[in-house]
């Protein structure tokens, strides 16, 4: 098993970028003299993020896909891959959302299908609301009691809920932020912990160049209150300033809103959930 991760790849420029992804591929050599790996990619969509605010997206995606053809594809010994980010999407909701505090994190296991993998074959996407898999991307509100029990905490569990719970996946609400509760469990103090791993400034640059309307709905949020928008998880970086709409898709792949009650339209547009 080979794990990598493009986590760190946030470098303002082309070169660098590459330099440094170049780093982390040269481990995939191993792959030659192994049978039968598995490859896990961890935040596969950092250095589209960081290529889409520097200017040298068209570039990186290039680069991209031919890494992910050679590896994920054409690679004789590769047994299977997982690929996680926060950007994916295959249809559009009506959703209504409440802001999530910067305690927790979506941990879900996502990809977009952005052009980088247009030659990549039996993609097997999951998102936030996809009901397979909906109790493997964060801790369960049961496991989460059960450790504060094993840690002599079991007074604590009201506080430890009303910080880091609040994500839904698929159908199943009170997922906690695994970060979030495994720190807690070392330093025994409730704190922001995601607020040190987390990367903005996608988010940040969405919100000080959009419009009027979308301040006005940050406010809103930012005030505990409820929204209702329609949500496409199909994030393109390179269309995302041109759809109003698709801020509201990114902070909720990345963590910052919860949901409080879905509408799926299309054969699903009776499922709610709350």
């Amino acid at each position: 098993m080979i794990f990598l991760s493009f986590a760190d790849i946030k470098q303002n420029n082309y070169n660098d970028a590459v330099e440094k992804m170049k780093r982390i591929i040269c481990l995939t050599i191993l792959v030659v003299i192994i049978k039968n790996v598995i490859i896990l990619l961890d935040e596969y969509d950092t250095p589209m993020q960081e290529a889409y605010i520097n200017g040298y997206w068209e570039k990186i995606v290039t680069f991209t896909r031919g890494f992910f053809n050679s590896t994920f594809k054409t690679n004789p010994y590769l047994e299977r891959a997982i690929m996680t980010g926060i950007t994916t999407a295959e249809y559009s909701a009506i959703m209504k959302f409440a802001m999530q505090t910067s305690n927790g994190s979506a941990l879900a296991g996502t990809m977009s299908k952005e052009s980088i993998f247009s030659d990549l074959n039996n993609l097997d996407i999951v998102t936030t609301m996809s009901q397979k898999y909906e109790t493997s991307f964060g801790f369960t509100e049961k496991e989460v009691f059960s450790v504060l029990d094993e840690y002599g905490l079991s007074d604590r569990k009201t506080e430890v809920k009303e910080w880091y719970d609040g994500f839904t996946f698929g159908n199943k609400p009170d997922i906690y932020n695994p970060w979030s509760i495994v720190s807690y469990l070392d330093k025994r103090e409730i704190g922001s912990y995601w607020v040190d791993s987390s990367s903005n400034g996608l988010i940040s640059k969405l919100i000080k160049t959009g419009s009027a309307g979308i301040k006005k709905t940050m406010e809103i949020l930012l005030e505990g209150g409820v929204i209702e928008k329609r949500i496409d998880e199909q994030i393109v970086y390179n269309q995302i300033d041109k759809k109003e709409n698709a801020i509201w898709s990114l902070l909720l792949a990345s963590g910052y809103l919860c949901v409080v009650k879905l509408r799926v339209e299309g054969e699903l547009r009776k499922k709610f959930i709350y």
